[in-house]
């Protein structure tokens, strides 16, 4: 939670002003029983009309100062509020931006979306509330048992007793529910969770007719939360009925007390009319305090979960380096590399060179580490044993901006974004211009794609490019990667919807550029052109050499290219 004080203090103005204007109103609030308590005392018991019209003045004056300071006070709260959100949203942005694969992994990307966007205005929503009531319902009830006190000290004794009550009932409550709140927030992580993976999968839903499956199991997740929100709601509801009857108790004792005296002549009627104005207020302070208290509490624990984010720190440290290599050797040596909470490595002892401008083919069973050894490369990962070098350099010895600007990385999962075609190729280069584009789409075969769209370069992408198939959309991924002019340049299974005519098209064109290039890939046919090839088994170097060399010598790579019989020889 010290992580949060940071961001307030930017507001610290803010902060100050919205409570003392909220306490000045209140103290004008305390003030309007005594002037009713002297209109009747006075006014009304003497029957002066114009005193009575001289204390109507004054409430009118007490109301306007009051009305004053609460719309001074309820504008600063709310910069104060809608500020903090903001840095805090974009503060967390950015923070998430520095983290690696393996704490985006470990986090979670529904906890994340929450944690940005509902966890944050729980957070503003509580700060607004705080701000304005968290001083002045406090200062309204002491202070009504301080002016208690003034009237009469036997009855103000009544209030003593109360508030002290009130206050151990709305501790406990609170107690309870802080941590009730945060488990809600985990549930509703859940649900997003579901809820997201059920849109974005709904084709394979429909497919396999499993739409009645995962309503149930919707309708179960979303039960659990619902049955949450209400425990959580039932004992908050305990609030109001509880702070009621001590209140009401405490009226009726008052009432009985401030009667026998004025039957003794020490108090007059007005006073006793003020005491109950007093309680009267308290009860309406209470009503307040218990609605802040159920924000509060759902606002502390979404701040936790703020703050547990921001706490994260990025397991990747980079370094100064920022020289271009002119000629990009990079070596592995006994590199392995083990995922958070996994028994056992991704990838063991990998040992190869490659120097530029070769071609590096990477093939292996499903699930044998070919992702996990590109991802090294660029560092979405650190290997934990061994080295990876660039020019005899450690990879993390260069700035992130630098390493990265080197490599244009094409992933599994081709991703366009919501714009034009000419904006998402230069997200790999936003100086390029159209010749830049297209150059680099004519070498990742996608020249006749955009050509063939109305408007070409400025043809809409719709979100996630639904509106391309899945070839196309893997084109434009390498195109955008090609607009970088990497020195660099790793194909991670990023041409597997594509035919086999246009993947030896690609193939042709990216042997033309001098570059270094890695290909992951399933089929023999994309890698068998390659200046070498290494094939990976568990995660094992099975195998390292040129097409006829691993034909001869790795049983891995035989068994994959007899599997794919004439493919294999495409």
């Amino acid at each position: 939670m010290n992580i949060l004080r940071s961001y307030v203090r930017k507001y610290k103005k803010e902060s100050i002003i919205a409570p003392a204007f909220k306490m000045l109103e209140a103290f004008f609030d305390l003030l309007v029983p005594l002037v009713v308590a002297d209109c009747i005392d006075v006014g009304i018991a003497g029957n002066d009309n114009s005193y009575i019209l001289r204390c109507f003045g004054i409430l009118l004056g007490l109301a306007a100062i009051g009305l004053a300071c609460s719309i001074i006070a309820q504008y600063f709260a709310a910069k104060s509020a809608v500020g903090l959100a903001c840095d805090l949203r974009q503060a967390m942005f950015d923070h998430i931006q520095t983290l690696s694969y393996t704490e985006l992994d470990e986090l979670g990307t529904d906890t994340l979306i929450t944690r940005l966007t509902s966890d944050i205005n729980e957070v503003q929503n509580g700060w607004n509330m705080a701000l304005r009531l968290l001083l002045r319902s406090p200062f309204i009830v002491f202070g009504s048992m301080i002016m208690a006190f003034t009237i009469d000290r036997r009855c103000g004794l009544i209030f003593a007793a109360v508030i002290p009550l009130l206050a151990a009932v709305i501790a406990l409550i609170m107690r309870t529910c802080i941590p009730m709140f945060q488990k809600v927030q985990e549930k509703l992580d859940v649900l997003l969770r579901r809820t997201r993976e059920n849109l974005t999968g709904v084709r394979v839903l429909r497919a396999f007719c499993k739409e009645q499956d995962e309503i149930d199991a919707f309708h179960a997740r979303n039960t659990a939360l619902t049955q949450m929100n209400e425990k959580t709601g039932r004992i908050n509801a305990l609030m109001n009925p509880l702070t009621y009857a001590i209140v009401n108790i405490a009226a009726i004792l008052l009432i009985r007390q401030g009667a026998v005296q004025v039957q003794l002549g020490i108090i007059q009627t007005g006073d006793v009319v003020a005491l109950y104005n007093y309680i009267a207020q308290i009860i309406v302070e209470l009503i307040k305090l218990a609605s802040l208290i159920v924000t509060i509490n759902r606002s502390l624990a979404c701040a936790r979960r703020v703050a547990d984010v921001l706490a994260v720190q990025p397991s990747m440290t980079f370094g100064k380096e920022t020289d271009d290599p002119q000629e990009t050797v990079l070596t592995f040596d006994h590199v392995s590399m083990t995922y958070p909470h996994a028994k056992e490595p991704a990838l063991n002892d990998l040992n190869f060179m490659v120097k530029q401008g070769q071609t590096i083919g990477i093939i292996g069973p499903t699930g044998s580490g070919k992702s996990t050894l590109v991802h090294l490369v660029d560092r979405f990962y650190d290997a934990d044993q061994g080295t990876i070098t660039m020019d005899g350099k450690n990879i993390r010895a260069y700035q992130r901006s630098s390493l990265r600007q080197m490599i244009g990385m094409v992933p599994q999962q081709a991703v366009l974004f919501k714009g034009t075609i000419r904006d998402n190729l230069k997200w790999g280069n936003e100086n390029a211009d159209d010749e830049t584009l297209w150059q680099a789409l004519s070498i990742a075969q996608a020249e006749d794609v955009v050509r063939r769209k109305a408007g070409g370069l400025n043809a809409e992408v719709e979100q996630e490019g639904r509106n391309f198939s899945g070839g196309q959309r893997q084109r434009l991924t390498i195109a955008r990667a090609l607009v970088r002019q990497p020195r660099i340049l790793i194909l991670d299974d990023s041409a597997s919807a594509l035919d086999y005519a246009t993947d030896a098209k690609l193939r042709r064109a990216l042997r033309q550029l001098p570059m270094t290039v890695f290909v992951v890939s399933q089929r023999i046919s994309g890698v068998r052109d390659t200046d070498q090839i290494i094939v990976l088994n568990d995660g094992e170097q099975v195998g390292l050499g040129t097409h006829e060399e691993l034909l001869k010598s790795c049983r891995v790579y035989q068994e994959i290219y007899a599997s794919q019989g004439k493919g294999a020889s495409v």
